[in-house]
């Protein structure tokens, strides 16, 4: 009898410690929670699964188009015919949603991509709660901001959560090999200075408000129209450039924005879309009250394009995005970026003649045999990290010839800059330098805005 009390007594106790174990793990689990996705970024980081994260996603948000559209992306990422997804989506559209997500902390990374105007309150209250934040950029679009951003990277650090924003053109692989061979002073020199008028690193990127997402022509909620709920294009878009810049120039270095950014100049302009356009890209009947500000004769004038000319660190670089209504036949939203260095300039460019396909050139200042030999140095490195990238000789230089495997999409990145988030949670920290420059890039487009916004 007692012997049986006995193995009884062990039998509980084993079974106790498996469940705690089960609990610490299951504790150790993702789970994401999606805020108000008003924009489809937020469905794209949810195209693929990871093995580390719940396949049960919390959704809090107002009923309306935004949320429908959303779950229309995931429940056609489910049941797509090749690798489908296995999102179960649990949904609350209570009109306390923000309040109701916050004291339910039913998962512990919370995703927002949607209406900038409200996102860095969003932000701001999710990382107050204790909760691992993903934004999609921007995180915010004014100078007034910006102070509430900073508190919000000190409580981030404080509560021992990870703030980070959705850098997907760092996955890019032409920008990826810009950056490579331009770290190799073998082929690249060192970065020159520049000045104004000739900056040493400039980068453009055109987009399309009319464009096909995961195959389906997008649906822009109204609001994206609005520059007091998207931003500007000089706060939105541009985000991604001067990161870049950032990221390729002065590679894992920390920038400090009170010493290392000086704004030379910065200007903004309006893309014109009718009426019929409108309608057509946001399936509604007409423009909404908020947006006759913005109407001249039927014209809805967007404050979409913007143009910064700064110093980072003694470096002369522009930024600048511009916006068309549509893509020409067969094109989309194309990047162009020159790098120059004492040796040789890395220039990305993407037009008709890449058959909008970015491609990656090298172009030295002086060819010869020495410098040949230095590229041909260059290239087995690079070789090394990339196998299968090669040099293809033209009239100016070379050209970067990347093997497809490399050639994901822009949607794909997404997932590359999900992953990315999910190593440094399980690691507990980011990388030194990424807090400290997204706040500087974040003051580069407020401040960009301020100044265009004066010199208008």
């Amino acid at each position: 009898m007692r012997k049986k009390q006995l193995a009884t007594g062990f039998a509980l106790a084993l079974s106790m410690l498996i469940n705690q174990e089960t609990s610490a793990q299951t504790s150790k689990e993702i789970k994401l929670i999606t805020l108000d996705p008003g924009h489809f970024h937020a469905a794209l980081v949810q195209k693929n699964m990871y093995p580390e994260v719940s396949p049960e996603v919390r959704v809090y948000a107002p009923a309306g188009a935004d949320l429908n559209f959303h779950l229309q992306r995931i429940e056609g990422y489910n049941k797509r015919g090749d690798n489908p997804t296995k999102w179960v989506e649990k949904v609350y559209t209570g009109a306390d949603y923000f309040e109701k997500m916050l004291a339910e902390k039913a998962g512990n990374v919370v995703v927002i991509a949607g209406n900038n105007r409200i996102k860095a309150d969003y932000v701001q209250k999710s990382i107050n709660a204790g909760l691992n934040v993903l934004a999609d950029k921007p995180m915010i679009i004014n100078g007034n901001d910006f102070d509430k951003l900073k508190k919000t990277f000190a409580t981030a650090a404080q509560k021992k959560v990870l703030l980070y924003d959705i850098m997907t053109e760092r996955y890019e692989i032409s920008t990826m090999l810009q950056r490579e061979f331009s770290m190799l002073p073998s082929a690249f020199g060192k970065l020159e200075k520049g000045t104004p008028e000739n900056p040493a690193v400039t980068k453009e990127s055109v987009h399309h408000f009319y464009k096909y997402v995961s195959g389906s022509v997008l649906t822009r909620p109204s609001w994206f129209m609005d520059i007091a709920q998207q931003g500007e294009g000089i706060v939105d878009v541009n985000t991604h450039l001067v990161d870049l810049i950032q990221w390729e120039c002065f590679p894992e270095q920390i920038i400090d924005y009170q010493k290392d950014i000086k704004l030379t100049s910065a200007r903004h302009w309006t893309t014109d879309m009718t009426l019929n356009q409108f309608k057509t890209i946001t399936k509604t009947e007409g423009f909404p009250d908020y947006l006759k500000k913005d109407v001249l004769n039927d014209v809805l004038k967007v404050y979409c394009n913007g143009e910064i000319n700064y110093q980072l660190k003694g470096v002369h670089a522009k930024a600048s995005v511009i916006w068309a209504y549509q893509a020409p036949e067969g094109g989309g939203d194309t990047h162009y970026s020159i790098m120059r260095g004492t040796k040789a300039n890395l220039i990305i460019r993407q037009g008709a003649e890449q058959n909008y396909k970015p491609t990656l050139y090298i172009e030295p200042i002086n060819n010869n045999a020495a410098y040949e030999a230095g590229v041909k140095q260059a290239l087995a490195i690079v070789e090394k990290k990339y196998p299968g990238v090669s040099l293809k000789k033209n009239d100016k230089g070379w050209e970067v010839e990347i093997p497809e495997k490399y050639k994901e999409g822009h949607e794909a990145h997404f997932g590359r800059v999900t992953e990315k988030y999910l190593e440094y949670l399980k690691k507990g920290k980011l990388p030194a330098w990424e807090v400290p420059n997204m706040i500087a890039k974040y003051y580069t487009t407020t401040q960009a805005l301020k100044l265009a916004t004066k010199t208008q």
